[in-house]
């Protein structure tokens, strides 16, 4: 309100000094003449003001309008001037509201819709970077291929999109199944953005499925480099790369690289199975079977396994069950009562024709866990003990409705291998297979590696022979008579 009042008080100061001013000037005597064609003009003082003050506004119209004429003449000549950036802002408003249209409805699966904003925005715009991204992803969903690959192309021609352009092609191969070529973009985006994390981790996939092993430890340890994958994990994957790396110098008969690779993988991650089975062997050929032994043993006390069974079988391959029992001991230790420990125990003390100590060995396992092969062992000690054929017989069929146990159980897709691998064969994930039961039950029998004991001899016959069998060659027989494979 203070100021309301002081605004009318200014207000009535001026108008009064105006009056004031123009009363003064209509008093003063004298004036302007002004001659000019022939003509005499003779201008009071107020006149005078008045004509000035209309000179003033006279020139200033006229230096405005000479200025507009300047304007249009530079807008039509294709100059930049205000009336040329009014339009371009204009043309932007609309270029950029097409653009937020098609990304709606890009967002919103309606790829026609969004290719169709994408070309108004393009026309608006002049920004290929911008619009050549959305309508390659809008033809994309729409399903028109063709034109999705040759934005993508355009994208690759500039510099500033290369990335996403080849990106782009990628993924379209990789949907086609053309991994050669995608492998060769992936490269390509990967040598244009090391750190992106997507590009890393395609780059890693094809260059395990195309057993590239070398290339993808190099890939891997770029992930560490930059900050997108934890030490840790990429300690156990680099172990994974260069088992793969072995077994692959293995298939071509190069033993000392072999070695080396193993003994490597196995430095890497002791509990990685395979690569401590494979460090093993490597010992063992030449002739270090201490090292091989401390490998095993080592391994088992974090994850008991048949194939280091096997392996910790093969360091003496000729020895007595007592021997062998003995020097298993040793090995099981560690881990004592795992359901691997007591069954292997119990195959040992049974192939030692020490029936009551597999009972004792083997404990409640099969009440713990109860698998095929849990059964078929308490089979194979009731023959061993003299038990009848019904009771033989009735372990066997419990055993041919029990899980398998333990298997090679790819964590992302739950594809059941019959041997490790690097990369799961049904999926295509790297570093996904690990020793479990599968989510469901398996009626097959399990065999090689897991050492299942056999029941040998006809249901008719009187003899009780056992024979335990594995791939490392732990073969023991107590054969009264030669009797005939009954294999129900």
């Amino acid at each position: 309100m203070l100021w309301s009042l002081i605004k009318i008080v200014l207000f009535v100061c001026v108008v009064a000094a105006a009056a004031w001013g123009a009363g003064s000037l209509l008093e003063t005597d004298g004036g302007v003449r002004i001659e000019f064609a022939g003509q005499e003009f003779t201008l009071g003082a107020l006149e005078t003001v008045i004509a000035l003050v209309v000179l003033v506004l006279t020139v200033w119209l006229f230096l405005k309008m000479m200025g507009l004429l300047a304007a249009v003449w530079k807008f039509l000549n294709g100059d930049e001037t205000a009336l040329s950036r009014y339009f371009e802002r204009n043309r932007q408003a609309k270029g950029y509201d097409a653009l937020a249209e098609g990304m709606m409805a890009l967002a919103s699966g309606e790829g026609r819709t969004a290719m169709s904003k994408a070309a108004k925005a393009e026309k608006y715009l002049n920004k290929p970077e911008l619009t050549n991204l959305l309508t390659a992803q809008a033809a994309e969903l729409a399903g028109d291929r063709k034109k999705a690959e040759e934005t993508y192309r355009k994208l690759v021609a500039e510099d500033a999109t290369r990335f996403v352009g080849v990106r782009g092609i990628m993924k379209q191969k990789l949907a086609d199944g053309d991994t050669a070529t995608a492998l060769k973009l992936a490269e390509k985006a990967f040598a244009l953005k090391p750190k992106h994390e997507d590009t890393q981790d395609v780059l890693l996939k094809l260059q395990a499925q195309s057993e590239d092993w070398s290339g993808a430890r190099d890939t891997l340890n770029a992930k560490l480099k930059h900050g997108s994958l934890p030490r840790d994990v990429h300690k156990r994957r680099d172990a994974v790369l260069a088992l793969s790396e072995a077994r692959k110098v293995i298939g071509v008969d190069q033993t000392i690289e072999a070695r080396e690779a193993a003994i490597e993988a196995n430095r890497l991650s002791p509990d990685l199975v395979p690569a401590a089975v494979l460090a093993a062997r490597g010992y063992v050929e030449q002739g270090q079977g201490k090292y091989a032994t401390r490998v095993i043993k080592k391994a088992w006390d974090m994850s008991p396994h048949p194939d280091l069974a096997a392996a910790y079988a093969g360091i003496e391959p000729d020895e007595a069950p007592a021997a062998r029992l003995k020097r298993f001991k040793a090995l099981t230790k560690g881990q004592p009562q795992h359901a691997e420990s007591r069954m292997l125990m119990a195959e040992l003390h049974m192939a030692n024709e020490d029936f009551p100590e597999a009972r004792r060995a083997l404990g409640d396992v099969f009440e713990t866990n109860p698998t095929a092969r849990s059964a078929t062992l308490m089979a194979a000690i009731e023959r061993g003990e003299g038990a009848e054929d019904t009771v033989v017989k009735g372990w066997l069929t419990r055993a041919l409705s029990l899980p398998r146990g333990p298997q090679w159980i790819c964590g992302n897709c739950q594809h059941i291998h019959s041997e490790w691998a690097p990369v799961c064969e049904n999926c295509e994930s790297f570093d996904t297979l690990s020793w479990k039961s599968a989510p469901q039950a398996e009626v097959a029998m399990p065999a090689g590696l897991q050492m299942l004991p056999l029941i040998v001899g006809s249901a008719g016959e009187d003899t009780k022979d056992v024979v335990v069998i594995d791939d490392a060659e732990i073969v023991e027989e107590a054969a009264v008579e030669k009797p005939e494979v009954d294999t129900k």
